[in-house]
């Protein structure tokens, strides 16, 4: 994989901007200049660059009650990457096992996974999102719980037309005369031969997580307003657009630049991934 993102570049742009970002989220506390959560209302709106009375400086300027702009950008990352890993995990999770299950055992149980699907799709995932928000309330877990609920139908897709094609393969003959059981057959010889695709679905799952995540911060019902993530970022600034653009700037463009990392290095698994694809 490292030889074939050599050869990648935009693979290895990708992979150096994910690489950043996580090393940015976990070492947050080092990095940080300022307490994100310190409010100190002299230096509110105060623009880049700006000087700090007790000594250094605010590198990307302050909000508008004084927090430092590029601490709370760095613990930021902390939240929305972790959102939107933890969305595609629990999102593939499901998906895979629903999939596997439709795939394999058909009959009941692909009707009920089909009927579940259609269900699903059948929803505008935004607006379906905002009002499980406005009835359960706001927060992480609730707002990986829904982007999970609006990823998981691509991942069982996938996976019921993968398994589709592997049951009938001579290995799963051999394993299933030899006397395997379903439950066996299933998560050690079939589930596994179906990663690939979700991998690489799940890079480009995990951006739109973080972007879903981002603007449902923005329109207030996501993260609690407390804690800083880049779309409560967003929506902190939104009144203050044009007399401090710095506020909402620098966290579009993290969001931008992550995104963008993340869906480069996802084409490029896509590449590494196919067996169809050069290498």
């Amino acid at each position: 994989m490292l030889r074939f993102l050599a050869r990648s570049p935009q693979g290895l742009i990708g992979g150096l901007i994910v690489l950043t970002a996580a090393l940015v989220a976990l070492g947050a506390p080092l990095w940080a200049p300022f307490d994100p959560f310190a409010v100190d209302l002299p230096a509110r709106l105060q623009p880049p660059l700006s000087a700090v009375a007790s000594g250094g400086y605010h590198l990307l300027g302050t909000d508008a009650v004084g927090r430092d702009i590029l601490s709370r950008l760095i613990y930021g990352s902390r939240v929305s990457l972790s959102v939107g890993l933890a969305a595609v995990f629990v999102g593939a999770a499901f998906g895979s096992l629903i999939g596997c299950l439709s795939g394999y055992f058909g009959g009941l149980v692909e009707l009920v996974s089909s009927w579940l699907i259609d269900v699903q799709l059948s929803f505008p995932f935004l607006l379906l999102a905002i009002f499980l928000l406005a009835t359960f309330g706001g927060g992480t877990l609730i707002i990986v719980a829904i982007l999970a609920l609006g990823t998981w139908v691509n991942y069982a897709r996938i996976v019921r037309g993968q398994v589709l094609s592997i049951k009938h393969q001579d290995y799963i003959e051999a394993a299933h005369a030899a006397g395997v059981g379903p439950l066996r057959l299933i998560l050690v010889h079939i589930l596994p031969n179906t990663l690939s695709p979700v991998i690489v679905v799940a890079g480009f799952s995990m951006a739109q997580a973080i972007l879903t995540e981002a603007g449902l911060s923005f329109l207030g019902v996501g993260i609690d307003p407390t804690i800083p993530s880049w779309g409560t970022m967003l929506n902190d600034g939104r009144d203050y657009l044009q007399s401090a653009w710095w506020i909402s700037t620098f966290p579009g463009i993290a969001i931008g630049i992550t995104v963008l990392g993340i869906s480069l290095l996802g084409d490029s698994l896509r590449d590494l991934l196919d067996p169809r694809g050069a290498r």
